[in-house]
């Protein structure tokens, strides 16, 4: 999951961009509307958690924006301004959800899970195949019975590789989903970072390398 945090206050944004990054989202940071705009035009974002009162572009312009210009992009709103009316207001310009501050992270967390869920074709929560068991919400891995302890982005490229079904993804859809925008794409970290998980659930491999088109989860034929 890629999130874009557009929160003009750089404390708020930085404290959760950091707890989304140990939850395993790819977060970036932004402080005005237009700079949300720009970033949502230049990365593939799958929720922008936007705070209302944001300078430059308002809050409720860049949200009516997105519903209207990126229909595929979810909208938390995240804002300090948390009356019915309020609430009610945030729905019409288009947000798909609406937490009022302050809030709780680990409710944020659930509520952008719930709205990357909508995106997806439906699939049970916890994903199971090739004796690989991923349970999603309490970032827990097993293979046949064995936990295994995964860094955040082996867990995130895991997850998004068992969520293919099969499908072969390149290096740079890994990255758009398990890094953040400052990820340098000519760099080897997805091979490492493969490689990594490779040795940590063992044989026999259920990460194949496929020529040409980057990786798949399952064996191998």
């Amino acid at each position: 999951m890629r999130v874009l945090i557009a929160e003009d206050d750089p404390y708020l944004a930085d404290a959760i961009r950091t707890g989304l990054r140990r939850e395993t989202i790819a977060a970036d940071v932004v402080h005005d509307g237009t700079r949300a705009l720009d970033a949502v035009i230049d990365e593939n974002y799958d929720i922008v958690v936007l705070d209302r009162d944001l300078p430059g572009v308002h809050g409720d312009e860049v949200c009516s924006r997105l519903a209207r210009e990126h229909p595929e992009v979810r909208v938390l709103m995240l804002t300090a301004a948390g009356t019915l009316d309020d609430r009610v207001a945030g729905f019409e310009l288009g947000a798909d959800d609406y937490l009022p501050k302050p809030f709780e992270f680990p409710e944020l967390v659930v509520r952008l899970r719930a709205l990357e869920r909508r995106n997806q074709p439906a699939s049970p929560p916890v994903l199971d195949a090739h004796g690989v068991r991923l349970d999603p919400f309490r970032r827990e891995v097993y293979r046949s019975g064995r936990l295994i302890r995964l860094s955040p982005k082996e867990f995130a490229v895991l997850h998004t590789l068992m969520k293919a079904d099969g499908g072969a993804l390149g290096a740079q859809t890994l990255l758009e989903q398990a890094w953040d925008a400052n990820a340098d794409p000519f760099s080897n970290t997805v091979r490492v970072t493969v490689s990594n998980l490779r040795k940590r659930l063992g044989r026999p491999w259920v990460i194949q390398t496929v020529p040409g088109a980057g990786y798949r989860f399952g064996t191998a034929a």
